[in-house]
């Protein structure tokens, strides 16, 4: 849901975060697909990879790509 906001903000937040800073609570992210964003091929539970989760966070970009790397027997090609 789109909603109009004060001069100076967007009218379509960008991502989550941006959306919960301008108090919009039913946002909705744009769709996007494996292909529109890397996997990683760092380990979970890393800061590398809560940095990695950090910046698809802040682009708007789904948390989790289905080829991330999920052991540590494990690359993100697998």
């Amino acid at each position: 849901m789109v909603r109009s906001h004060d001069a100076g903000r967007p009218s379509r937040p960008r991502s989550v975060l941006e959306a919960v800073r301008l108090g919009i609570w039913d946002f909705d992210p744009e769709q996007q697909t494996p292909a529109d964003f890397p996997a990683t091929d760092a380990l979970p539970g890393t800061i590398e990879k809560v940095m990695v989760l950090a910046q698809r966070l802040e682009q708007g970009l789904p948390l989790w790509h289905p080829k991330d790397r999920k052991a540590f027997d494990e690359s993100a090609e697998d």
